[in-house]
């Protein structure tokens, strides 16, 4: 099993937050968490359990239409919360609870 930290919208090479609203920071958490997972031998598809911590609800369905593009085949048990302000006043952060074969 592999239980990562959450994961906020850092470009690696420039370790600066990506630019753009919600969709953009939560494409950049799913590309940054999918690299990780890779690194370990895991997969998003491997993914069983994610906590997305969000900073307006209001957000919840543009981040939910970029997540579905990540999540297709394996839709892993989620809980939403949100927050009242994230690491660098982000908009999203995403933890995964994901297992190793």
């Amino acid at each position: 099993m592999i239980y990562t930290s959450g994961m906020i919208p850092l470009v690696p090479e420039t370790m600066q937050i990506v630019e753009g609203g919600v969709q953009q920071q939560t494409r950049q958490v799913l590309e940054n968490l999918k690299e990780l997972l890779g690194t370990t031998g895991s997969s998003l598809d491997k993914a069983i359990k994610t906590t997305v911590f969000i900073k307006d609800m209001n957000d919840f369905p543009k981040i939910n239409e970029v997540y579905a593009e990540y999540f297709i085949s394996n839709q892993p048990a989620r809980s939403t919360v949100e927050v009242a302000r994230l690491p660098k006043d982000v908009l999203v952060e995403i933890e995964v609870i994901a297992y190793i074969e």
